[in-house]
């Protein structure tokens, strides 16, 4: 990996290299993306299984696009019992976590008549997107189903695109029905996001998207935004470890290469205060290359956006990490905790050397559905209020309102809307006398 002594060129060099993986940039494919989402909004179901047969290779049409319970039989006989198991751990620690975020409905009343609060419900219909082929994540089917179900949306519905043969990968039906979800659709790509962003015959309409795709999954949501909600768009994925002298470099070089094999695009980034360290770190990952199956994937992801960044201190190290906002962000000093505090912006934090970032992907409970390209420092974690509404209540007695009527009519002649101030001053009008002109 290439190692770099930092400075504030070095810096604004590397934010605006990292930038350049941004969704934003994929301006070629949203004509793509928008003609296949404006067809399936006006034929619907044609349109979809059109698609699926043209993409997919695959001929759904209404009597077979959802999946049977028959299929979910076959799908859990498929999957090693041993990690079904996992899954149902993974699960229970997910859905642990995610409780503790559940929030109540709250009211507050005053002594003069005056009632506000604010009313918590769930959204009612949920759509979640799982990549299909070699792109399958069961973990990625929990995370997004599973804080939907804990917020109580009544309706989750799963869409997936289908292999050739028809059939979905077992283990994202197998997690799916371990999430509690039973609806589940064999479409993909941005035509599943327009279908239910828009409903079709087959496909119910939903109140929000969410989970991972491909970059015509991810522009298709975002050509949806405002027809229906999404978690975010998504970029590629990207991990920043914090590390000095008391980090063990094998450790460091393997996390940073968890990330790497995802994708091209994927960053993988060290700042540390020792440079020792950093050619410890350099010298390892090649080790680790010549071990791993997706060693061009890696070497691609290094070259591309592989790091060591070489600061003067751990305070310089925080600062520049929350320039980053990384969606992952290991810290591995010798008192992680202290530095921590200093943190602003990051997807998750993995403290000490025993919490690598595999643990947050997969099992601990957290969310894994983070931010990414610096949205950390205004986006948070898929959450259970993603699935989450709330609404204003407001009641005000007639003494309430006769304390406030001035400041309130004051406020709407000076935006200039006598309606508005008329609103508040007809309901005094037995005491004030009617308006003349």
């Amino acid at each position: 990996m290439r190692i770099i002594r930092l400075t504030a060129q070095s810096r604004q060099n590397l934010l605006n290299d990292l930038l350049k993986r941004s969704p934003n940039h994929y301006g070629q494919y949203e004509q793509t993306v928008a003609e296949i989402i404006n067809e399936v909004r006006d034929r619907g179901d044609e349109a979809l299984f059109a698609y699926t047969r043209q993409f997919d290779h695959c001929a759904i049409d209404s009597s077979c696009v959802r999946v049977t319970k028959q299929e979910i039989r076959e799908a859990y006989a498929a999957v090693d019992p041993e990690f079904v198991e996992t899954m149902k751990k993974s699960a229970a620690n997910i859905r642990a976590f995610h409780t503790r975020q559940l929030r109540s409905s709250w009211f507050e009343t005053r002594p003069d008549g005056t009632i506000l609060g604010m009313r918590v419900l769930p959204i009612a219909t949920a759509g979640v997107y799982a990549p299909g082929g070699k792109a399958a994540y069961p973990s990625s089917v929990l995370m997004n189903v599973i804080p939907a179900k804990v917020a109580g949306v009544s309706r989750v519905i799963l869409c997936t695109p289908p292999g050739a043969d028809g059939k979905i990968n077992p283990g994202t039906l197998t997690a799916a029905h371990i999430g509690g979800v039973e609806e589940i659709y064999k479409v993909g790509g941005a035509q599943a996001i327009a279908a239910m962003a828009f409903g079709t015959e087959s496909i119910p309409k939903v109140d929000k998207i969410t989970g991972p795709g491909n970059i015509f999954v991810a522009l298709a949501k975002k050509a949806c935004f405002g027809y229906v909600g999404i978690d975010s768009v998504a970029g590629p994925s990207e991990i920043l470890v914090i590390a000095d002298e008391t980090a063990n470099p094998r450790y460091v070089a393997a996390d940073l290469l968890s990330q790497a094999e995802h994708d091209e695009l994927a960053s993988a980034i060290l700042i540390t205060t020792s440079e020792t360290l950093a050619q410890q770190v350099s010298a390892q990952t090649e080790v680790f290359l010549s071990q791993l199956s997706r060693q061009e994937m890696i070497r691609a992801s290094l070259d591309n956006y592989g790091y060591i960044l070489l600061v003067d201190s751990l305070e310089e190290a925080a600062e520049t990490a929350n320039a980053i906002a990384s969606e992952h962000l290991e810290i591995l000093t010798k008192d992680p905790f202290s530095l921590m505090t200093r943190i602003q912006n990051a997807g998750a934090i993995f403290l000490g050397e025993y919490s690598s970032e595999p643990l947050g992907d997969y099992y601990a409970g957290p969310n894994h559905v983070l931010p990414t390209n610096g949205t950390a420092r205004f986006f948070s974690p898929l959450n259970v209020d993603d699935f989450l509404k709330k609404t204003s209540l407001i009641s005000y007695s007639r003494q309430a309102l006769a304390s406030a009527r001035t400041d309130i009519e004051r406020f709407a002649n000076q935006e200039g809307l006598t309606a508005h101030a008329n609103s508040i001053r007809v309901r005094f009008e037995e005491t004030d006398g009617p308006v003349r002109d």
